[in-house]
C-alpha cells in the first residue's frame, strides 16, 4: 500500500541536507512500477482536462521534455501515487518539516530522436514561493543513465541563493552568474537509477538531465513539495494564476493538500 512510510537513515537525511539532493532506491515495487506506468501513458493522452500540457509535439521546449503538470487532477490512479504518504513523508523526514504540502506533480517524459538536454537550472525561481525549503522527487519510471536523460547533481549548490530562471529552450550559463562563481559544475553527481528508485533535491540544487539518445521514451514523475505554512509570493505560475491569490497568502486548500 502506499500509505506505508519509508524510513530514512541518518546517513540518506544527513547527506540531503548538506548536499542537496539525495538518492533512494527502490522507493517503488516492480509492480508498483508497472502500475503507474500504465497510469502515466493513459494520462499524457487526456484531452480538456484539468492537467497542463505545456508544449506539443514539434515544438522546441517538447524537444526538452514532453511534460505534464497536475496529472493528479485528471486521473485517479495517478492521484494514488502523487496524493501518498509515502513519498511526502519521505519529503518531511529530509526537511525536518512539521508538515508537507503538495504544490503540483509533473510527468517528465524525454521523446527519442530528436531529444535535448534539460539545461542547468534552479528549480526556485519557478515556484512563487517566498520561503525556500520546497523539494522535488524524481521516480525514475524507466532505467535512467547518461544515454536516455538521467539527472545530474551539484553538491550543496542548494547553498546559493535563488538566482534568476533559466529559459529551456535558449538556455543562458547559470555558473557564470555572479552569485555562482564558487560552484564546480565538475563536482556534478551523475544520478543513474533503476526503475522504481528516485532522488529528491531541494529547490535550490543545481541540475540537468542529459538529452535521450535511445529509440524509447524516457519515462519520469516528478512530485514537487512545500512546507506547511509556505507562502505566495505574488508571481505568475501555471499553478496559482486564476485563484485569486494574494502576496503573502498561505498555499494550501484542496489544490495544495497537506499530505505528511
Amino acid at each position: 500500500m502506499l500509505d506505508n512510510t519509508v524510513k530514512l537513515t541518518e546517513e540518506q537525511v544527513s547527506y540531503y541536507r548538506e548536499n542537496g539532493f539525495v538518492q533512494i532506491d527502490s522507493i517503488l515495487s516492480k509492480e508498483e512500477v508497472e502500475e503507474l506506468r500504465g497510469y502515466l501513458e493513459e494520462t499524457m493522452g487526456v484531452q480538456n482536462g484539468n492537467s497542463t500540457q505545456t508544449a506539443a509535439s514539434g515544438d522546441m521546449y517538447y524537444k526538452v521534455l514532453n511534460q505534464r503538470v497536475n496529472t493528479w487532477r485528471d486521473h485517479g490512479g495517478m492521484a494514488r501515487f502523487v496524493l501518498s504518504r509515502r513519498f511526502a513523508d519521505a519529503a518531511k523526514q529530509l526537511t525536518g518539516a512539521e508538515g508537507i504540502r503538495l504544490f503540483h506533480d509533473h510527468a517528465l517524459l524525454k521523446m527519442p530522436q530528436d531529444s535535448k538536454p534539460t539545461p542547468w537550472h534552479q528549480d526556485m525561481p519557478y515556484w512563487p514561493m517566498n520561503e525556500r525549503g520546497a523539494l522535488s522527487i524524481w521516480i525514475a519510471l524507466d532505467d535512467v543513465d547518461e544515454n536516455n536523460g538521467c539527472l545530474m547533481l551539484v553538491p550543496k549548490s542548494q547553498k546559493i541563493k535563488n538566482l534568476k530562471s533559466i529559459d529551456l529552450v535558449n538556455p543562458e550559463d547559470i555558473f557564470s552568474d555572479e552569485g555562482a562563481k564558487e560552484i564546480d559544475r565538475n563536482t556534478a553527481a551523475v544520478v543513474r537509477m533503476k526503475a522504481g528508485s528516485c532522488s529528491f533535491h531541494d529547490g535550490l540544487t543545481f541540475h540537468y538531465a542529459h538529452a535521450n539518445q535511445t529509440d524509447k521514451p524516457r519515462r519520469a514523475l516528478a512530485i514537487i513539495f512545500m512546507p506547511d505554512g509556505t507562502t505566495y509570493s505574488g508571481a505568475n505560475h501555471i499553478c496559482t494564476d486564476g485563484l485569486g491569490l494574494v502576496k503573502g497568502d498561505v498555499l494550501a486548500g484542496g489544490l495544495f493538500p497537506k499530505l505528511a
